[in-house]
């Protein structure tokens, strides 16, 4: 029997498996879907060993935010293992010193206040304000993050406190790739996109309308559209 091709799904901040509910369950008769949410690891490094240590030697790796931070680790590590990648609504550049200000604070205020303390805030900093207003989505993110917690919060932020540029790395990547992202992302915007996909010799750039930051729960049939189209267009013969 022929294994089907392995998709590793790596995890934005604050979110589980759920993040890619849509998507794993669309492409779930032709691969093998395993989405890595990063609660225990407080390094990048640690984040992208524990991926490379459950997945097999071949594999397409998928990042959004954070999980592409973990991507462009598991370049540094162990390129030759990638089939394909795909980055979503994630960035080469390292932290601005406001960025950098930004997650000391927000360590700062669940460890003072608890998980809780910072959950709504989240809709309205990530997603398009639209989407900030929908219930469901309020309730899917704020889910999340307590399934993340207030742990597994800090180990994440404290990960991505020492990310580097990598637009280097990434200039390496010679697989098929993909860099998507929400039109209105507010935290990383269309241009970081753009600089990405100039990295990598013929990558595909697409932009997800009408959509914020959490592009996969955000715009999850747009997303899953582009995604399929891509892998089967991109499939070894």
């Amino acid at each position: 029997m022929t294994q089907r091709p392995f998709l590793a799904f790596a995890c934005a901040h604050l979110t589980d498996e759920r993040l890619y509910a849509a998507q794993m369950a669309a492409l779930g008769s032709r691969y093998d879907c395993r989405a890595f949410v990063f609660r225990d690891q407080d390094s990048l490094g640690a984040m992208a060993d524990a991926l490379l240590a459950d997945t097999p030697e071949k594999f397409t790796l998928i990042g959004l935010s954070l999980g592409g931070y973990v991507a462009f680790e598991a370049i540094r590590r162990q390129l030759h293992r990638l089939e394909r990648l795909a980055l979503l609504d994630t960035t080469a550049l390292a932290d601005t010193p406001a960025r950098h200000a930004g997650r000391l604070a927000d360590i700062a205020k669940v460890q003072q206040g608890g998980i809780e303390a910072l959950i709504p805030e989240l809709p309205g900093r990530w997603m398009l304000p639209a989407h900030a207003q929908r219930p469901e989505l309020v309730a899917l993110m704020g889910e999340m993050a307590r399934s993340v917690g207030a742990r597994g919060q800090a180990n994440q932020q404290k990960a991505m406190l020492g990310r580097p540029d990598s637009h280097r790395d990434l200039a390496k990547v010679a697989v098929p790739t993909l860099v998507m992202c929400g039109r209105q992302d507010p935290v990383t915007p269309v241009a970081d996109h753009e600089a990405m996909a100039a990295c990598v010799s013929g990558s595909r750039l697409e932009f997800v309308e009408d959509c914020g930051h959490l592009s996969a729960i955000e715009q999850p049939e747009q997303v899953t559209r582009v995604l399929s189209e891509w892998l089967s267009a991109t499939e070894s013969p």
